[in-house]
């Protein structure tokens, strides 16, 4: 047989919280019901996720996840983004809910891709699909580029945004002459987006303003352009 549907079924403390949260992305309900069990659908395009409420469920504790394969991962995360920059006035980077940015993944071969974290505490994983996905980009060969990729695998995949501190905070405390310094802003920009994550807002003001002094060409600015564009919306949301 094939043309199979497979629909996650999530845990959540609030079924209201959930549907609020996914209409800002631009999903809508295509069911909900109170009893005997609270549980809702919800769907944007060919995309759809079920939840079901738990009384007393600790978001922060939660194992839930799924993947969902697309061959348009920037052009979702514009979409996620701007529903977020309507609804909030600013993409949600920090607590529960938020959403990463689209980057490489070292663990996934490469392949481009974004987290939400919804009310649930559910990780919604948007991987680039492989069958539609480009040459694999040559694996980062800077010292600040590998650090960088060796970050996002422990916060973008891992959650633990503690160890991806520590990995770009020791790749920080010893610059070269040789460090592009293209990579230098992103690594910045992450480490910003990272102590946001933390709920160190002064940590990552620092962070942005060192990212905003590092000289770059005009080739380089354009390189570092996707990183500013973090920068702007971690900047919105520590105002």
């Amino acid at each position: 047989m094939a043309n199979e549907v497979t629909v996650p079924l999530l845990p959540c403390a609030s079924i209201d919280d959930i549907l609020a949260f996914y209409e800002v992305l631009g999903f809508r309900t295509t069911y909900q019901q109170r009893k005997p069990n609270a549980c809702a659908g919800v769907q944007r395009e060919d995309l759809r996720l079920q939840f079901f409420e738990i009384a007393g469920f600790d978001p922060d504790q939660s194992y839930g996840s799924c993947l969902v394969l697309t061959a348009d991962v920037e052009g979702l995360h514009r979409a996620f983004a701007a529903g977020m920059r309507a609804a909030y006035g600013k993409v949600l980077v920090s607590g529960t809910p938020r959403m990463t940015r689209p980057r490489a993944r070292k663990n996934a071969e490469g392949l481009g891709g974004f987290s939400v974290i919804d009310p649930g505490g559910n990780w919604i994983r948007v991987f680039r699909d492989a069958a539609t996905a480009p040459a694999a980009a040559a694996a980062p060969a800077g010292r600040l580029a590998k650090a960088l990729a060796n970050a996002v695998v422990q916060a973008d995949s891992r959650g633990s945004a503690g160890q991806a501190v520590r990995i770009l905070d020791s790749a920080l405390a010893r610059p070269r002459a040789d460090d592009d310094p293209v990579e230098q802003v992103e690594v910045l920009v992450y480490r910003a987006e990272l102590a946001m994550v933390l709920h160190d807002p002064k940590t990552a003001a620092e962070m942005l303003a060192r990212a905003g002094s590092v000289t770059l060409t005009d080739d380089e600015s354009e390189r570092a352009a996707p990183a500013f564009d973090n920068a702007a919306d971690l900047a919105a949301a520590l105002r």
